[in-house]
């Protein structure tokens, strides 16, 4: 089977209108190679281009961005050096989402940590991610270094199979890309009131990253905002950003300039205080970050 190869992200990147506050992070980014030092899987199912980790902190100094959570991208499998090096070099600045097969152990769990993995992503999306079915067990194994969980669903409908999961385990867990809801589905779909049930649990997180994809309309997007400005409503205290650069997987469409992204952000939170939870407090308490 040929691998497909993905479009790279758009390097000259804008900067952006939208100054964030001191302390922002970027909660969704992947590094990609080089892969001299850190080679693609076997088993993936897309290639990227070399996005590393030079490449990813000029781009998150460029839009305003201090700290950032690294999420392990399915190009390269289970194998999380290339965040784990990123974080060694960061200062401090970022945390990473790490994916990782069941039975690891204690002792590997705890090297993770050490190294500033602070939660684990499950993926429909990817053939060579960590399937839905492993949910329970893979909470349970994470659960006493305090880690929470990511899912990344390929369909929203995806959510409604796993909500008593989500419901009965104890970890913090974040719904990426809004559980990929799209417009069209919108605030009257079953996977949409889905999130605002859960939201009551106090564990689950939202996050607005990739938004673009979920879109039917061009930039600004603005058949999303009902959605958005229901979870941000309901609980500020709940909703995290993402950039997603490089903006893997991106086949279809405009490639979205990250500068353009940012100015998103007082569109989707119009208040300064819902803007500082998003982008500083509810990160800083779900990734361990101390006070910028």
């Amino acid at each position: 089977m040929t691998i497909p190869i993905c479009p790279g992200p758009i390097r000259a990147t804008k900067r952006p209108s939208y100054r964030p506050p001191a302390g922002a992070t970027d909660t969704h980014a992947h590094i990609f190679g080089p892969v001299g030092r850190f080679p693609f899987s076997a088993e993936r199912t897309y290639t990227p281009e070399e996005c590393t980790a030079e490449d990813y902190a000029t781009l998150l100094s460029t839009i305003g961005f201090q700290r950032a959570a690294l999420v392990q991208g399915g190009a390269h499998g289970t194998d999380n050096s290339a965040i784990i090096d990123a974080i060694a070099r960061s200062g401090g600045n970022y945390r990473g989402v790490a994916v990782i097969a069941p039975g690891l152990g204690t002792d590997r769990l705890e090297a993770l940590h050490a190294s500033g993995i602070r939660g684990v992503r499950l993926s429909t999306m990817s053939g060579s991610g960590i399937p839905f079915s492993q949910l329970e067990r893979l909470a349970t194994e994470v659960d006493e270094l305090g880690w929470h969980v990511v899912l990344h669903f390929k369909e929203a409908s995806e959510l409604l199979d796993v909500v008593p999961v989500l419901e009965r385990m104890r970890n913090p867990f974040v719904l990426d890309h809004m559980a990929r809801i799209t417009a069209e589905e919108g605030v009257s779909s079953a996977p949409f009131r889905a999130i605002l049930r859960l939201l009551e649990t106090d564990r689950c997180y939202v996050k607005l990253a990739s938004m673009y994809r979920l879109s039917s309309e061009p930039y600004p997007h603005r058949d999303l905002l009902p959605m958005i400005h229901a979870v941000v409503a309901a609980r500020p205290d709940r909703v995290i950003w993402g950039s997603n650069w490089p903006h893997p997987i991106h086949y279809h469409g405009v490639m979205p300039n990250d500068g353009d992204l940012v100015d998103l952000i007082p569109l989707w939170a119009p208040e300064p205080i819902a803007q500082q939870k998003m982008l500083v407090d509810n990160p800083a308490e779900l990734y361990g970050f101390g006070k910028p």
